[in-house]
């Protein structure tokens, strides 16, 4: 177990990673560092963020201000789409660890594959993270919102396994393909959006399930991840929840109630976000 009886899980890569992280999507800047605090007050030790949430900065600074060694926390940032081309990887990579103001990060992802973007060529900005991880500055490696085409792709013209996939995953959207290819290549899937922006919280499957186990909805889905295996990362910015969301461990679900929050599945239909072939927002 890692800290505070958070699951460490293995990447392909020899390190370890805390199952349950605190994210900080959509969180503007100004409550960033406020809300990180929170969380590392409860025993977080995973935080989840991304150079286009404009919020790295805060998220270091409440790091700091925690007293916790920087070895204790594992942290995550992402590649902004703006800079999939090999030379501004390098530079937003570098502008990361200053935002930060860290020497190192633990795990570093492309953030979206953009295939209608850069000629289709995210080959090449996956060789710079492989760059990055060899000389040290980043511990991990992985993508975000590859599907299984995007992940064949590198394992067929780069050198690195991704030690993770970070992509959208909840009851009505059980993505199971490409968590099923990640599982066969030993890539650790991490869920975001993983009670599909609180859409799944009123379902009356989730509602029953939730009573009869005398848990919140939220804790209830956030419990089915973990134990499909996935790495999640909700966000709050109010403390009651984001204690409540960390209190996942202590309770199981049955393989009866497993089955059924996963037969919620609704495929595409269920998606929150934007679909990862069709993505090609570039911040302006």
């Amino acid at each position: 177990m890692a800290q505070n009886g958070i699951p460490d899980i293995a990447l392909n890569d020899g390190n370890t990673i805390p199952q349950l992280g605190f994210g900080v999507f959509q969180i503007e800047p100004k409550d960033t560092a406020r809300a990180v605090g929170t969380a590392l007050e409860v025993g977080y030790r995973h935080i989840d963020t991304a150079q286009m949430y404009g919020n790295e900065a805060e998220v270091g600074q409440a790091l700091r201000a925690s007293g916790l060694d920087r070895g204790e926390v594992f942290v995550t940032s992402k590649l902004n789409n703006g800079f999939h081309r090999p030379d501004d990887a390098r530079k937003a990579f570098e502008q990361t660890l200053r935002e930060l103001k860290f020497d190192y990060l633990d795990l570093f992802l492309i953030h979206w594959p953009l295939p209608t973007r850069y000629d289709g060529d995210f080959v090449s900005t996956w060789k710079i993270l492989e760059e990055l991880r060899d000389a040290g500055t980043v511990r991990s490696i992985g993508v975000s919102n590859f599907q299984v085409g995007h992940l064949e792709r590198l394992a067929a013209e780069a050198d690195v396994v991704p030690a993770v996939n970070q992509i959208e995953a909840h009851p009505y959207l059980g993505n199971e393909e490409v968590r099923a290819y990640d599982r066969a290549h030993g890539i650790v899937t991490e869920a975001w959006s993983p009670i599909a922006q609180g859409k799944v919280l009123d379902d009356p499957t989730v509602v029953d399930v939730a009573e009869q186990v005398g848990r919140t909805p939220a804790q209830v889905v956030l419990r089915w991840h973990v134990q499909r295996g996935d790495i999640v990362f909700p966000k709050s910015t109010t403390p009651k929840r984001i204690e409540e969301n960390f209190a996942i461990f202590d309770f199981t679900l049955d393989d009866t109630t497993m089955e059924r929050l996963t037969s919620l599945d609704r495929g595409e239909a269920g998606r929150t976000g934007p679909h990862p072939d069709e993505f090609d927002y570039i911040p302006s």
